[in-house]
C-alpha cells in the first residue's frame, strides 16, 4: 500500500462522514500515464498523419474507512486493471486490504496486509459491494479517472512552464 503522505498525493475532496464513518480516498498521479512505445507510423501513413494515442491512466487509489469510536481504519488499496477497462463488470478492483491504527499518519509494513489475489471470490465481491454501498462504484471510478486526468494535465502544464522558465534563466 502507498503511504498517505507524499509530496504530490492528491487527497480527493471526498472525505465523507456517513452513519458514523469517515471515508477518505487518496491517490497519486505521479507515473500514472505509462509511456507509449508505438511511435512508428502505420502502413501507408506518414508521420504527420499519425494519430495521437489515447492516454490511459494506470491509477491506484486508497480508500480509508474509519468508524467512530474505533482505533483502526480499514484501508483498501484499489487499482484499475488494464484487462478490465471497458468491460461491463467493475472497472476497478481491490489489490490489498489492511487495518491501520488511526493514530498513525503513514501506512506501516508491520501490519498484516491481505493480498486479494488469494482471496475467495465471494469475499472479494462482498468487499466490492461494501465499497459500492459507501459510494465507491463504477460511476465514482469513472469520475475519479476524469479528475485524475485533469489534475495530471494541470500538473504537466505547470511542470512544462516551470521547466521553460528554469531553462530560460540559464
Amino acid at each position: 500500500m502507498a503511504t498517505k503522505e507524499t509530496s504530490s498525493t492528491f487527497e480527493f475532496p471526498f472525505t465523507l462522514i456517513l452513519a458514523g464513518e469517515r471515508i477518505t480516498v487518496t491517490f497519486n498521479i505521479n507515473n500514472s500515464i505509462p509511456p507509449t512505445f508505438n511511435n512508428e507510423p502505420m502502413e501507408g501513413q506518414r508521420a504527420q498523419e499519425q494519430q495521437e494515442p489515447d492516454l490511459m491512466l494506470t491509477l491506484n487509489f486508497v480508500v480509508e474507512i474509519v468508524k467512530n469510536n474505533t482505533k483502526k481504519a480499514l484501508e483498501l488499496d484499489c487499482h484499475y486493471p488494464e484487462d478490465e477497462i471497458g468491460q461491463e463488470s467493475d472497472i476497478f478492483s481491490i489489490r490489498e486490504v489492511s487495518f491501520q491504527l488511526t493514530s498513525d499518519s503513514e501506512w506501516k509494513d508491520t501490519n498484516y496486509t491481505l493480498n486479494t489475489d488469494f482471496l475467495d471470490w465471494a469475499l472479494n465481491d462482498h468487499l466490492i459491494d461494501f465499497l459500492a454501498d459507501h459510494g465507491m462504484n463504477n460511476d465514482f471510478a469513472d469520475e475519479l479517472i476524469e479528475l485524475s486526468m485533469a489534475l495530471e494535465h494541470q500538473e504537466y502544464t505547470n511542470f512544462m512552464e516551470d521547466l521553460k522558465g528554469f531553462i530560460k534563466f540559464q
